[in-house]
């Protein structure tokens, strides 16, 4: 990446209030959301859509697989909801939030406009983001660093179907549970989490990621693509992952102290709106803390 992208942009010119930005909950110096999968039936898009009303930030990073390149190839699905969170991104470009895009590799055709930025979203292959406590961490969407994306692509397409299609059968089951009046669960999740297999996998990938950060004289990485948040440390680095908005509903944020914390979103897809705005002021959404 050029060096001139890891410099801070001068202060945007303030703007008028927008009536659409405002009355947000919480105020927070900069948001993590990657693995939207804009495109795809298993996006969770008004849930999306309520959390970028709900938070107001300075920047804001797209970590990758924001639109589903490989799910539109195959046949195309756009409903009004996934524009609608377009039109919010760029809605808050235009208010003074910088906003950043690194691409991953379900929207990989993006990289081919790295240094590029579109209705004030700029593209990157990856970024080095300071917090307000002096900390450096790395973003990048985290393909590269999965052997099986990188050396069996194949392997991974299979794998996209089959997830496709477990994300079917948790739709189904959802709309079972809503109807007994059950919250949301996870159906992928938690085969993720049980499968031995799985959990050795995002075990390494963690890892891996963590050791490269402290290569790249990062004090942590941000990072997405394994649909699993996560906010711990990792041989003295700290691993933070923004988790997806298919199955978990998470966000990472940093408040204006440079503290960092995520945000599950899923827990509050219920919550009446008379009481969101309190939860939110005292953090009750958040996972975990660093």
């Amino acid at each position: 990446m050029k060096p001139s992208a890891y410099l801070p942009r001068a202060a945007p010119e303030p703007s008028p209030p927008d009536a659409a930005e405002e009355g947000g909950s919480l105020r927070v110096r900069t948001v993590w959301i990657s693995d939207l999968h804009l495109g795809t039936p298993g996006c969770q898009a008004q849930a999306l859509l309520e959390f970028l009303r709900q938070v107001d930030c300075e920047q804001l990073f797209l970590v990758g697989d924001i639109i589903d390149g490989w799910q539109l190839r195959r046949s195309w699905y756009w409903p009004q909801a996934h524009n609608d969170v377009i039109q919010k991104i760029l809605r808050k470009a235009r208010k003074g939030c910088r906003v950043i895009f690194i691409p991953g590799n379900h929207d990989e055709f993006a990289r081919r406009y790295l240094d590029h930025s579109f209705g004030g979203v700029e593209v990157a292959e990856e970024w080095m983001h300071q917090t307000a406590d002096g900390r450096r961490l790395w973003v990048t969407h985290g393909d590269l660093y999965d052997g099986v994306i990188q050396c069996a692509r194949w392997l991974a397409l299979l794998g996209d179907h089959l997830y496709e299609f477990a994300l079917k059968l948790n739709r189904w089951l959802n709309s079972a549970r809503a109807r007994l009046g059950l919250p949301y669960w996870s159906l992928s999740r938690y085969l993720k989490l049980k499968v031995k297999r799985a959990v050795s996998y995002v075990s390494d990938f963690e890892t891996a990621l963590a050791r490269e950060a402290r290569k790249r004289g990062a004090d942590g990485v941000v990072c997405g693509h394994i649909h699993h948040a996560e906010l711990r440390e990792i041989e003295g680095v700290l691993y933070a992952n923004d988790g997806d908005w298919v199955e978990s509903l998470t966000a990472l944020v940093e408040h204006a102290d440079g503290r960092l914390e995520i945000l599950d979103w899923s827990a509050l897809a219920a919550t009446p709106q008379q009481v969101l705005a309190p939860t939110l002021s005292g953090h009750g959404v958040v996972t975990q803390s660093s």
